[in-house]
């Protein structure tokens, strides 16, 4: 597929910044966590459960690994067979020594997660979750977290970010009332899991830096497999210790994007935005 000037980029580049922007974004995240404490779709994601899973979680930390360590926490404290598979960019932190498979790995976000997952056996997983080392995640996060996307059928998932993250999708951003939305785009961050048959079919991750791109390609194979998408408003991930694309180069990102998918199907950026359905409970 030639590629349309850049129309597979958001156009927009999430920072919430100033004191303005912070206070407006942590005023509104008070209210909507307010109305999912009181209203039918927290309750409904409060009460979500299904049978134990097996879940492999990989990821890459870089030196702070505060976020990390607590995620991991998190994510461990759970009815579900949890696997956690992670890689050092730099030395393996002692607190996180017992999960950590690799260390020192130079390469970018989805070279690196294929290095980890070389160890693994992903197929013996029923999902896999790749996550970032700068997310905050809700409590009981993980099981109601796979509830939620079994019970909406969703093949590949992300929760949604909350209004003060630095988030690049509008689409991806949480939105009050709901449980989830089905959508036509997952992101491949700060958290994005999929189902096993997705999973299959994704690993190994192309060997990309960068990434950008990878998730407009992912929606096009969606679409012709009849997966459907989905973004869990109800467990929402505070996103905003670090800037998007701040540690490296949008100009050499996008670039790598447009080879990338020079001869891949996308979804465009437009479509990509669009919600096809919202659900205010579990049901399809």
């Amino acid at each position: 597929m030639r590629v349309s000037a850049d129309d597979f980029l958001s156009g927009e580049s999430g920072l919430v910044a100033g004191v303005r922007a912070v206070t407006t974004t942590t005023l509104a995240d008070r209210f909507l966590d307010l109305r999912l404490a009181l209203g039918s779709a927290g309750r409904a994601a409060r009460a979500a459960s299904g049978p134990p899973r097996r879940v492999l979680v990989a990821g890459i930390y870089g030196g702070d690994t505060a976020l990390m360590e607590r995620a991991a926490g998190e994510l461990r404290h759970s009815s579900h067979d949890v696997e956690l598979a992670l890689g050092a960019r730099g030395a393996t932190a002692p607190a996180l020594a017992g999960v950590t498979v690799a260390d020192h790995l130079e390469g970018g976000k989805f070279e690196n997660l294929n290095a980890i997952l070389a160890a693994s056996d992903v197929k013996r997983h029923d999902w896999l979750i790749a996550i970032d080392d700068d997310v905050a995640l809700p409590h009981r996060f993980l099981d109601r977290f796979v509830a939620i996307c079994e019970a909406l059928g969703f093949a590949i998932a992300q929760p949604a970010q909350t209004r003060r993250s630095h988030a690049g999708w509008r689409v991806t951003r949480r939105r009050g009332g709901l449980v989830a939305r089905e959508t036509q785009f997952v992101e491949t961050g700060p958290l994005t899991a999929f189902r096993a048959d997705a999973a299959a079919e994704f690993v190994p991750f192309p060997p990309l830096r960068y990434g950008w791109g990878l998730d407009v390609h992912w929606s096009a194979l969606a679409r012709e497999r009849g997966w459907r998408l989905g973004v869990v408003d109800a467990l929402p991930v505070r996103h905003d210790a670090v800037p998007v694309a701040s540690g490296y180069s949008r100009e050499a990102a996008a670039a790598e994007a447009r080879e990338f998918l020079r001869d891949r199907p996308y979804v465009p950026a437009a479509e990509a935005q669009r919600t096809l359905a919202a659900h205010t409970d579990l049901s399809r």
